[in-house]
């Protein structure tokens, strides 16, 4: 189908998702039940995942500079900008595009060809708004955090899994994750996760609420939902890349 017709009807959506709402009560208490749904969650995979690829990056680091001209705090040093720069901030998010955007687009496509949306529009409510955009406030609030657990839990496993192997001391490894540390960094990664969250909700709720036909066409929407998803994450890290890093 004409990408340009998705584009449009994306657009239009989210204009409906975004117009002021008849009762702001109603809305918060969507958004508590979605930053527990979306963030709470998905809180065990993100800490088992960031605590092996920390150890993973370090061991791989600490084998892999065998130059002697190599400085000993490389390998902590690494591990801090792989983990902060790309690993948490777009590995991670990609996870939970996988996790969170097949559940958002299941979720609202089961409500689609149950004929739910369509209540709710008898009902004078506008369900767009209603349905999704406590999703996407939820995981532009919560997933900074998460983001912000995996970088530690990365660094620490990092730490627990080199020192415990001998693939680096424990002074090595703090001294370099001390070292030339640049905090604008951080913007650009928290930037990015926030850029992240709305994709994940807003794409993996399009594909949901225009769903059509019966359970075949969830499963499809829900997949969808997470090969688009994922495509415009590499896609605007790559621009968010460019903007950050561009001299």
């Amino acid at each position: 189908m004409n990408p340009f017709f998705h584009i449009g009807r994306y657009f239009m959506l989210m204009f409906r998702v975004f117009s002021k709402p008849q009762k702001l009560s109603v809305y918060w208490r969507q958004i508590l039940h979605e930053i527990n749904s979306i963030g709470i969650s998905s809180l065990p995979i993100i800490a088992i995942i960031s605590i092996f690829m920390g150890g993973i990056i370090t061991i791989q680091a600490a084998f892999g500079f065998t130059s002697p001209l190599v400085p000993l705090y490389a390998v902590g040093f690494t591990t801090r900008e792989s983990i902060l720069l790309e690993f948490s901030p777009t590995i991670v998010c990609l996870i939970l595009a996988g996790k969170v955007g097949s559940n958002i687009a299941s979720e609202i496509g089961a409500m689609r060809i149950t004929e739910q949306i369509d209540a709710l529009e008898i009902m004078g409510i506008n369900s767009a708004g209603y349905l999704i955009f406590p999703k996407i406030a939820a995981a532009v609030l919560i997933f900074p955090f998460l983001i912000a657990l995996s970088m530690f839990l990365g660094i620490w496993g990092g730490y627990a899994m080199g020192v415990s192997s001998g693939a680096c001391t424990e002074y090595q490894y703090v001294f370099g994750i001390q070292a030339f540390f640049q905090p604008w960094k951080l913007y650009y990664s928290f930037t990015k996760v926030i850029v992240f969250a709305f994709i994940i909700t807003s794409v993996s709720s399009y594909y949901g609420y225009h769903t059509s036909g019966g359970a075949l066409e969830v499963g499809k929407s829900s997949t969808s939902a997470v090969v688009y998803s994922s495509i415009l994450i590499l896609l605007f890290g790559l621009i968010l890349t460019n903007l950050f890093f561009h001299r």
